[in-house]
């Protein structure tokens, strides 16, 4: 009875072992991943963005001619009386 009891004993301070190392590994991973993180300004996200530009009021206004002209087209589509 006295082995069976040791033997679970050190199969729990084993667990507890790995246990703890796994909690460690996990603290100095967040504590790195934190590091590495710092916002907006974080270089790696920043990388290859550029500033919109002085025509992107352009752009704005192609696409809003796109939607008015597919509303206009749907409308008279449906308005239209088809010969059969």
């Amino acid at each position: 009875m006295a082995l069976f009891v040791n033997k679970n004993d050190k199969r729990s301070e084993l667990q507890e072992r790995i246990a703890a190392e796994l909690r460690e590994k996990a603290i100095q991973r967040s504590k790195q991943e934190h590091n590495d993180m710092d916002g907006v300004t974080d270089q790696a996200f920043m990388k290859d963005k550029k500033q919109t530009t002085s025509l992107a009021w352009v752009w704005i206004l192609i696409v809003l001619f796109i939607v008015a002209a597919s509303i206009f087209f749907i409308v008279k589509m449906n308005q239209t009386p088809v010969m059969v």
